[in-house]
């Protein structure tokens, strides 16, 4: 069906839905109540009418468009307005006359323009088609392509938007416990020892039960930094807050940053990470070579990582992998053959690996032959950050000042460490 023949369908559903509707006020009218073959007739119009209301509202933005066009080209037709009175028009000398020629072939041109849009070109009259290519010629000669010949004219729109990828930061700051220093670090006693209870007879000795021990664990916190040099013609002329944008770009690597050491940083002039070696924590492979599948395809590795850690930090426990391993978690299924991800509108709570919520850690690692791209526990219990000096802006105008720029300093201080690795375990990809 052509664009034609549905327009005239629809003019004729509605020019009939008109008659008949107007029948059926005047029966209402005369009688009191409707005609039921009146209101059956008016029925079928209407469905006809809806069935077609996609194609009206297509029509109808194609209108708007041409309008929108025809509106956008208004200056195009102003600046070739000499060259048209130059075509057939110079042959009237009368100055009226030539007004009048010149206004018909505007609206000439006009009228093509839209029926062009809405009807295509091939669908016009030959005195159209011949007035939409006398202006494509003459336009060759006023182009915006070319600067000289009218592209000043015809400037980009500048829009004030900076198009951004998205920046991954990990949200591990949630998941830890955090504390707030005014010293470089802080002390946190730790029980490294415990005494055993012994049985006795009634009357037996009694011997000191020794063994209880404490010592002093230190968080010192690091300092993180960036710098930033701006010229001060930039900083004036900018169509954006300069100042304002770098502070927030310095507030999101300062959190990647830290999400980073927080998982992997090895305690060496930054936080340690959870993931690190040195932090303590039990393991359980996998038992496949590469991912966290058993050789079966199964989660029993993860499982029997889940079922290693004590039971009193499974309370308040969770998992932490990337969003790569969370696809293949989705995939794996316990020794009854059921799903162990489950989505939260099943529970009512959130979406959960065997019961457990999970935290998309981005830096994780992913699956791998002795990766370890899956944490599990209480990591509030496990896992201590300090923060001494939340980030602050130095704006320093002086020490660039013979080179125009202005520097702009930040800074941040903080630190990290596990502090109770038995509150947390990892999962090896490994045989």
């Amino acid at each position: 069906m052509t664009d034609k023949t549905a327009i005239e369908q629809v003019m004729g559903a509605f020019e009939e839905f008109k008659a008949t509707n107007d029948a059926a006020i005047l029966e209402l009218k005369k009688k009191g109540v409707n005609d039921p073959i009146v209101t059956e007739k008016l029925g079928k119009i209407e469905a006809t009418l809806a069935s077609f209301e996609d194609a009206n509202q297509k029509a109808t933005a194609a209108l708007l468009e041409a309008k929108k066009a025809a509106e956008d080209e208004k200056a195009h037709v102003d600046e070739l307005e000499a060259k048209l009175n130059r075509m057939s028009l110079a042959g009237s000398a009368d100055p009226a006359t030539r007004e009048q020629e010149r206004k018909q072939r505007a609206n000439e041109w006009l009228g093509a323009a839209i029926g062009a849009i809405t009807k295509g070109e091939f669908n016009l009259s030959a005195d159209q088609q011949k007035a939409l290519a006398a202006v494509r010629e003459e336009y060759k000669a006023m182009s915006v392509g070319n600067d000289t010949t009218g592209g000043y004219l015809a400037p980009a729109e500048y829009v004030r938007e900076i198009i951004k990828g998205v920046t991954e930061m990990s949200p591990v700051r949630s998941m830890v416990r955090v504390r707030q220093t005014a010293s470089k670090s802080i002390m946190i006693p730790k029980r490294t020892g415990q005494f055993a209870a012994v049985w006795v007879a009634e009357q037996g000795t009694r011997s000191e039960t020794d063994g209880l021990r404490y010592g002093l664990w230190e968080i010192p916190t690091h300092e993180i930094y960036a710098l930033v040099d701006i010229s001060e013609q930039n900083l004036e002329d900018s169509a954006f807050d300069l100042e304002g944008e770098i502070r927030m770009e310095a507030g999101e690597q300062f959190s990647v940053a830290e999400g980073a050491a927080v998982v992997s940083g090895n305690g060496v002039g930054k936080p340690q990470g959870f993931m690190d070696a040195a932090a303590g924590l039990g393991e359980n492979n996998s038992g496949s070579a590469a991912t966290i599948a058993d050789a079966d395809g199964q989660a029993n590795g993860l499982l029997t990582l889940k079922h290693a850690l004590k039971t009193a930090y499974t309370r308040n426990a969770s998992w932490a992998l990337n969003r790569t391993t969370l696809g293949s978690v989705r995939k794996l299924k316990d020794g009854d053959k059921n799903y162990i991800w489950m989505p939260g509108i099943a529970l009512g709570k959130p979406n959960t690996i065997d019961g457990d919520p999970y935290v998309e850690v981005p830096d994780m690692p992913s699956e791998g032959a002795g990766t370890y791209p899956i944490a599990y526990g209480d990591f509030s219990r496990g896992y201590t950050l300090v923060d001494r000096i939340q980030m602050s802006m130095l704006r320093d105008p002086y020490t660039q000042a013979t080179s125009g720029n202005v520097r702009f300093i930040f800074r941040k201080r903080t630190g990290g460490q596990v502090t109770l690795a038995e509150a947390m375990r990892k999962l090896k990809c490994s045989a």
